[in-house]
């Protein structure tokens, strides 16, 4: 396979980073809702919460969102993931390939990372596991094709900035839209469909960049909250 000579890859028509969330709108536990923030401290400090939170290339943190949904931690394990990433960086620009063990490492992380996720951004009522273990949210990535693209790679932190723009405003509407479907919740019991639907798109854009930014896929995310 030649490695491509233009970067950052364009997107193909179905992102190989998806994002997968069975809907829970109606009969929401209140009492879980109301102090989701203190429930989930004990997962945040591992893996963090909402937004793009990574360690590359000594950069220290980047976020995509602010408030609430800047995530101020990706956790432990998010930090672990950074310092995979940082290897990897090397690993593929000298050799072309991601060790598999640190993809694996990341893969696992990102898996924990999104369930917790759904529970802090309220998209869920159920505590979610530590670690591995059944969840209603789904995150899924395959391996990607050897070699990789070293051009992408070696200016990931560059291809990253509009996206960390975007998402900082669109992250900021999220944490907004978010405190009103946090009072709608403790009200009515329901989460208001349309700001789910928001919040979900927002949160697979963020999901996708921090999988980016992470070296786990080369193709460039779209900028686009759609499929």
């Amino acid at each position: 396979m030649t490695e491509p000579t233009t970067s950052p890859s364009l997107p193909p028509a179905g992102y190989p980073v998806a994002l997968e969330l069975n809907s829970c709108l109606e009969n929401r536990n209140r009492l879980t809702v109301g102090f989701r923030i203190i429930l989930a401290i004990p997962q945040f400090l591992l893996v963090g919460g909402p937004g793009v939170g990574f360690a590359f290339l000594g950069w220290g943190a980047a976020r995509g969102g602010s408030g609430f949904f800047s995530a101020g931690s990706s956790g432990v394990l998010g930090a672990v993931a950074g310092v995979c990433a940082f290897i990897a960086w090397f690993a593929i620009l000298f050799t072309g390939n991601h060790p598999r063990g640190l993809w694996d490492l990341t893969a696992f992380y990102m898996r924990w990372h999104t369930k917790v996720s759904a529970y802090i951004a309220l998209f869920r009522d159920e505590y979610p596991p530590f670690g591995e273990g059944d969840y209603p949210v789904r995150f899924d990535v395959s391996y990607p094709e050897i070699p990789r693209n070293k051009l992408s790679v070696g200016l990931r932190i560059f291809y990253l900035i509009p996206h960390l723009l975007l998402l900082a405003v669109l992250g900021f509407a999220w944490f907004v839209t978010t405190v009103i479907a946090w009072f709608a919740i403790l009200f009515t019991g329901n989460y208001p469909a349309g700001l789910y639907d928001f919040g979900f798109k927002v949160w697979r854009w963020q999901v996708r960049v921090e999988a980016y930014a992470l070296l786990m896929r080369d193709e460039y995310p779209p900028f686009s909250l759609e499929s």
